[in-house]
């Protein structure tokens, strides 16, 4: 059961920014299976700006797509929001609780598509293969914005175009076995935007293609954001993507956020030692064919594993002994970055000193390129 209320969702929220179109606030979703509890996500907390594009990046089962998932009511059984608020924030109106909301109720349903819209991980399986394109794309257009076929059929033709695919008109007839994927791509771009959302969440919307097609697809998106003003949630694993298409980045690990900063700064200056290692894992331009990728140790545990203290601490090669693996760490600010790391903050939430002995090895697990670029914290 959700543990919020639209009365204590409008009191909580009074003293919001008004330039976020979404505010996720301490979200936990968990999956009861035969074998025990999943924590999907466990205690997001996100903004996202108007107008701006985050990105979302963490390794497979970090939960990732179940944050955006909750943000348009899909958890799909046995799945559930157990704790949290998810507030939006309409242009033309006052903020609400999307959790105060049934998955299927008409408030709902009103929101999905018109005011948040999202772009499913795998194009191949995500049209409806019975329905021509046309079709699944004025369904939206005729829910939410009118009821004239003739009307949303010029609308439908218009967004195909925008989007780049050649004789939208024609497209309307196709059925999406007869696209190629980046066709596909592009038309469930098109389906996505064709009520120009207030907000988009881009599932991986790049899986699957070839770099070419890629680049051409974010290309479009990038343009139609800046046309409709729109807000991106970006959720990818490929950081070369968020360094071209994001204005800022939340990093996720086994359903937390352990780091979030403008995508000038993650690159420039990676603090979270998970962050480093995924720097340090990108393989660079120059490096001899027989240079072996750097990787990061261990793998994601198990979502059904309750790991004491930090997540990270089992796979950090900086972890402090009695600390990381007993004290869970916190979001805090260091600098102009939010980051749960015991390098910046002691539990007490009092600038670490930890640093003086660990900035050469958290260093080194960045590479040379993020080498000693850790700052304290600011007291």
């Amino acid at each position: 059961m959700v543990t919020t209320t639209l009365a204590a969702a409008q009191r909580d929220t009074t003293d919001g920014r008004a330039d976020n179109v979404v505010e996720v606030r301490d979200l936990h979703v968990e999956f009861e299976t035969k074998l025990g509890t999943v924590r999907a996500v466990n205690g997001v907390s996100l903004d996202v700006p108007r107008g701006k594009v985050i990105g979302v990046v963490g390794e497979s089962g970090c939960g990732k797509s179940q944050t955006a998932f909750a943000i348009m009511q899909l958890i799909p059984p046995p799945g559930q929001i157990t704790k949290g608020q998810i507030i939006f924030r309409p242009k033309d109106g006052p903020p609400v609780d999307l959790l105060t909301y049934g998955r299927n109720s008409d408030e709902m349903r009103r929101i999905r598509g018109r005011h948040i819209s999202m772009i499913f991980q795998e194009p191949m399986t995500a049209l409806n293969p019975v329905y021509t394109v046309g079709d699944q794309v004025m369904e939206a257009i005729l829910l939410h914005q009118t009821s004239d076929r003739r009307e949303a059929q010029e609308r439908a033709v218009e967004i195909l175009s925008k989007v780049g695919l050649p004789n939208p008109r024609r497209l309307l007839t196709m059925y999406p076995h007869q696209l190629s994927g980046g066709m596909r791509q592009r038309a469930m771009i098109a389906l996505a935007l064709s009520c120009e959302p207030d907000l988009l969440l881009a599932d991986e919307p790049t899986t699957a293609l070839d770099v070419t097609t890629q680049a051409q697809i974010l290309d479009v998106m990038r343009e139609l954001q800046s046309e409709i003003g729109m807000s991106i949630m970006f959720i990818t694993h490929n950081l070369g993507v968020v360094a071209q298409m994001c204005d800022e980045v939340a990093v996720m690990y086994l359903g937390r956020i352990v780091e979030h900063a403008s995508v000038e700064e993650l690159f420039d200056d990676p603090k979270h030692p998970y962050t480093r290692a995924l720097m340090r894992s990108i393989p660079r331009l120059g490096s001899s064919r027989h240079t072996r990728l750097n990787v990061i140790e261990g793998s994601v545990p198990s979502a059904y594993a309750r790991i004491p203290g930090c997540p990270f601490h089992p796979r950090c090669p900086v972890a402090i002994p009695g600390v990381c693996d007993t004290f869970e760490p916190v979001l805090r600010a260091v600098n102009s970055a939010e980051v749960s790391c015991f390098l910046y903050h002691n539990p007490d939430g009092s600038p670490a000193k930890h640093l003086e002995v660990s900035v050469a090895e958290a260093g080194a697990v960045a590479g040379s390129s993020a080498a000693g670029t850790v700052q304290p914290a600011q007291a």
